[in-house]
């Protein structure tokens, strides 16, 4: 069993990362292989729309034309047994790199002849994880959980299946007296230090689930 997890923030040791490595942890204590991709060490750019994927009549089916460092990646999801995306929240929605990697990884499976029907070869569980400096009982106000949703229901389309996990009132900063925060100090590490490690913690069995192959 292949688990590949991407990494959709520039930090490797921060928040979304150390909530990645949490559910590798727990995938490969349920005996599965992984693999982690960080995507900010890749050259590559969003769907170009130059719709070979689309064209009657080509050669593959379910394949990216697009010819960057992106492309061997992609030609390792398809023979995954389960995918985890990581990304921060930016301008309330994916990093730049979680969205690009997003569009590249789904778009050839999407069937425009057929909705219901995705292109990717089997069924798979994926995991959608967002990690977040606003507090929780902001997000509603924001509609942050139209655009988790809509992400999360796009996944589940395309591969069979997808569970979201979202870590809210994260630390943005080692040492908050060196940047410009407008959060109380105090409270931002006491909320960090009590609910970071259950994050951490629901991370890591949500990668155990992906490895026994959970579907919602």
């Amino acid at each position: 069993m292949k688990l590949m997890a991407f990494n959709g923030s520039p930090r490797k040791k921060w928040n979304t990362a150390t909530m990645i490595e949490h559910a590798l942890e727990g995938a490969r204590e349920a005996g599965a292989e992984v693999e982690l991709v960080h995507l900010y060490d890749l050259d590559f750019k969003g769907c170009s729309s130059c719709l070979a994927c689309k064209r009657v009549g080509r050669k593959e089916v379910g394949v990216c034309a697009m010819k960057d460092e992106l492309k061997p990646v992609l030609d390792r999801v398809r023979e995954a047994d389960a995918l985890l995306v990581g990304t921060p929240v930016y301008y309330g929605t994916e990093s730049a790199c979680a969205r690009a990697f997003l569009e590249r990884v789904q778009y050839p499976y999407l069937n425009y002849a057929n909705y219901d029907k995705s292109y990717f070869p089997r069924k798979i569980p994926t995991g959608l994880l967002y990690t977040m400096n606003v507090q929780e009982s902001l997000l509603e106000i924001l509609g942050y959980p139209v655009t988790f949703e809509r992400t999360r229901a796009f996944l589940a389309r395309h591969f069979g299946s997808c569970e979201l996990l979202l870590s809210t009132n994260t630390s943005q900063y080692k040492d908050y007296d060196k940047y410009e925060t407008g959060f109380d100090k105090a409270d931002k590490a006491r909320h960090h230090a009590e609910q970071f490690p259950k994050d951490c913690q629901a991370a890591r069995e949500l990668g155990a689930r992906l490895a026994q192959g959970y579907q919602s």
